[in-house]
């Protein structure tokens, strides 16, 4: 498969639905190990509980790992017919880096495929995500995507010429989620020369991103006094410029889960709220404000 980079060693888990792109993924890493014998695979399914025939996914993924002889990690939590998206994807993650850390792997594979890519830049585009969620979607040095540059198209050719079997996702045809919403009816209005134009624009902004995102790193570390901001510095920045330090600043922190509320709440407070105040962090954290810096308290308790 064109366009796909794989380890020749390491211990990685495999995140895997049961859906054609997971066992497709599953497939390609399994025939790749079987002339890499460093390499070592661990297959992780979570049962979201969103169906009642949500089981019968685990039952096929359980028997495809035990087919390749591969270990097979998974959880059943209960979230629900009504679950958003997104909850069900935060839950899914949280069971991805879990695993990992109890395998000992050194990261985990996803099925995200080229489709994927183009669909979470539209949805993050109407969500009003920024320069960033353009861009979400991509490798991270604990979870890798090697299929970002290969079509829907192509994994389902792979799948059917190598007689794979899959599950299909009755909730993947239901249109009051969004991303299928994007996927029946916007995506497939485009053209090839649409799609790809619209792939150089992200993979442009890419790297534009990471150029930015270098910069604001080494601006928050040339500040006065490390783990603060010198807030007349702070307070002298443009608005939206502010919120991208902020931002950069709570991910240096490894202050996750943000929201775009919190952080316009925070940069509000940083530029007007008294010295001596704190203001609530999602995780345990908060932002204190003083006359002359910023700074930010992890919460023991």
């Amino acid at each position: 498969m064109e366009g796909v980079t794989l380890p020749s060693r390491g211990k990685y888990g495999v995140a895997v639905s049961g859906g054609i792109d997971s066992v497709a993924l599953l497939h390609l890493l399994h025939e790749h190990s079987q002339t890499h014998r460093q390499l070592h695979l661990v297959v992780a399914h979570l049962d979201h509980g969103m169906r009642p025939d949500s089981d019968e996914d685990r039952r096929f993924v359980q028997a495809l790992a035990h087919s390749y002889g591969l270990p097979f990690e998974h959880e059943r939590i209960n979230l629900g017919p009504g679950a958003s998206e997104a909850v069900a994807r935060e839950a899914r993650y949280q069971f991805l880096y879990h695993t990992k850390q109890k395998v000992h792997a050194d990261a985990i594979f996803t099925a995200h495929h080229q489709d994927d890519l183009i669909e979470t830049a539209i949805i993050n585009l109407i969500r009003g995500s920024g320069r960033r969620g353009l861009t979400s979607l991509a490798n991270r040095p604990s979870l890798l995507r090697p299929l970002l540059a290969v079509p829907k198209t192509e994994l389902q050719a792979y799948a059917q010429t190598h007689n794979l079997s899959w599950r299909e996702d009755s909730t993947n045809q239901d249109d009051t989620y969004l991303r299928n919403y994007i996927r029946h009816h916007i995506v497939p209005r485009f053209s090839v020369t649409d799609r790809r134009h619209l792939l150089i624009i992200i993979n442009n902004l890419t790297s534009v991103n990471q150029a930015l995102d270098e910069l604001l790193t080494k601006q928050l570390k040339e500040q006065t006094t490390p783990g603060t901001v010198t807030r007349l510095w702070f307070n002298n920045l443009p608005h939206a410029v502010a919120k991208e330090v902020l931002a950069a600043w709570l991910r240096d922190q490894s202050v996750a889960n943000f929201d775009k509320k919190t952080l316009e709440q925070l940069v509000i407070a940083a530029k007007t709220g008294r010295p001596g105040r704190r203001y609530p962090i999602k995780g345990k954290w908060n932002l204190k404000v003083e006359t002359t810096h910023l700074a930010l308290l992890h919460l023991e308790r």
